[in-house]
């Protein structure tokens, strides 16, 4: 019986001796391939100018669509508190609001009709709009569009629909406490600056919703001077520039210049600011100002990478590592470090916890602040984040509308065309001393302003004292 089995046990082991040995050939012969560097090249978006407007062109033929892109430099962020609510009502009541011939169902039959997709937007200081059509209706597309913007009639029936909406969404503002300790210590950092502001019911009387005022910042803002324009899709110029001309030509030239946004006055009194409220989750939102400003400056990519080292970079980033993982404190935690274009910016982190972890929750992320300044971080840690950057370097290329909208935003912030090459080039450039130096210089764990919204008592007075005065705040009172 031994004797059978041994000739069979036999064959196996060379059948298995043979298989292990053309695997070790297989893998040679692949390790030998050679495989050329993988280039990418960004899609070449074309430059014009009608009428002083810059006009930029990318086309794309793998579907018969086409889209334009406004971008109008102005927004509430430019004008007095008194025209707060009439600017921020702007981009919804052109697109909502009808015009001059056509009432709002009006608008939205043709817009049915045709197939056409239309967006409308704002921020602080500029309004965005846009139109996709198919290519055969791309023509009535950019007409409608410029009708909207160019001939609105602010129908007083939407006017009161979009007043309401903010009404209700103000009375509801501290059902959130997120949302609540956001818009406080924005109010708190930025005072009576655009940035701080919260829209209240005083903004939002008949008065400031009137045709004249909403006239009056449509004309503001609405306006050729302002206007920078994209196109993309199944077009090539030949066919647009008439439909551009015509667009450009219904816009007019700017009769005042709008102001620069005013640069805002931070607040700088480090401490606990507590919100009183009985809630399951404390949120925790600190932060302190750097004067670090978005440039082609190695500062600027050193900071970009320790942010994601801090608390950017998900769940290898050391604070969401501290917070989540080694202490059990929340389920999301996160740095920010905001560096604007032309005013200071913000370092800090944010995070929700139950009241009785708050404080050692905030203990934890300030220690894990002072950890990067006392050492370097590990080049690991740096290689990580570079990479994160440089891989997904592609994906900043996947629509026509993210490479047109990050252009057209390049031109109204004086940035280079070429930006987004020169930020890979500059975060590749970044080392450990590097991001070592700029936490050195700008981050203060023992500056920070600290906003809580939660319950002190089950926070523990004493123990919130531990950490600094503690100011108890009534919502609005801040600014």
């Amino acid at each position: 019986m031994v004797s059978s089995i041994l000739p069979l046990i036999l064959v196996m082991m060379l059948t298995s001796q043979s298989a292990s040995a053309q695997a070790v050939v297989r893998q040679h012969r692949a390790e030998e391939i050679g495989f050329p560097d993988l280039e990418f090249e960004p899609p070449t978006v074309e430059e014009h100018e009608v009428a002083g407007v810059t006009v930029l062109l990318l086309e794309d033929r793998t579907l018969p669509l086409a889209t334009i892109y406004v971008r109008l430099n102005g927004g509430y962020g430019l004008f007095s508190r008194d025209m707060y609510a009439a600017a921020s009502a702007l981009p919804s009541l052109i697109r909502f609001g009808g015009t001059e011939n056509l009432a709002p169902d009006s608008v939205d039959k043709v817009l049915e009709y045709y197939a056409i997709q239309t967006s409308f937007g704002s921020g602080g200081d500029a309004v965005t709009a846009t139109a996709n059509a198919l290519v055969q209706h791309f023509p009535v597309a950019m007409d409608l569009l410029g009708t909207l913007l160019t001939e609105p009639a602010f129908d007083s029936n939407e006017v009161e629909v979009w007043r309401g909406r903010q009404i209700e969404s103000v009375l509801r503002r501290t059902d959130d406490p997120v949302r609540l300790a956001y818009s406080e210590f924005n109010r708190l950092l930025y005072g009576d600056h655009s940035i701080g502001w919260e829209m209240n019911e005083a903004d939002l009387e008949p008065r400031d919703l009137s045709r004249e005022k909403l006239l009056e910042v449509h004309s503001r803002i609405v306006c050729r001077d302002n206007l920078i324009l994209g196109l993309a899709g199944d077009i090539n110029w030949s066919e647009v520039e008439p439909l551009v001309e015509e667009l450009v030509d219904r816009i007019n030239p700017c009769s005042v210049a709008l102001p620069e946004s005013p640069i805002p006055t931070i607040r700088d009194e480090p401490g606990i600011y507590l919100i009183e409220k009985n809630v399951d989750q404390s949120v925790i939102v600190m932060a302190h100002a750097t004067d670090l400003n978005l440039s082609d400056d190695p500062n600027y990519f050193s900071a970009t990478i320790g942010n994601s080292i801090l608390g950017g970079g998900g769940f290898s980033s050391r604070i969401l590592s501290r917070i989540r993982t080694e202490e059990g404190f929340a389920y999301s935690a996160a740095s920010l470090w905001t560096i604007p274009r032309r005013y200071p910016g913000l370092l800090g982190a944010v995070t929700s916890t139950s009241p009785e972890n708050a404080v050692p929750a905030i203990k934890a992320i300030l220690e894990t602040m002072q950890g990067l300044i006392d050492s370097p971080p590990q080049s690991s840690e740096v290689t990580t984040a570079v990479d994160a950057v440089v891989n997904g370097f592609v994906f900043n290329f996947e629509t026509s509308s993210q490479i047109l909208s990050r252009m057209m935003f390049y031109l109204s912030t004086d940035l280079p065309r070429d930006w987004l090459e020169r930020y890979l080039a500059g975060v590749q450039g970044v080392s450990v001393s590097s991001v070592h130096r700029v936490f050195s210089e700008h981050m203060q764990p023992e500056e920070m302003m600290v906003l809580i919204v939660g319950d002190s008592e089950r926070m523990g007075q004493e123990l919130l004292a531990t950490l600094g005065p503690v100011t108890i705040m009534r919502e609005g009172e801040f600014h």
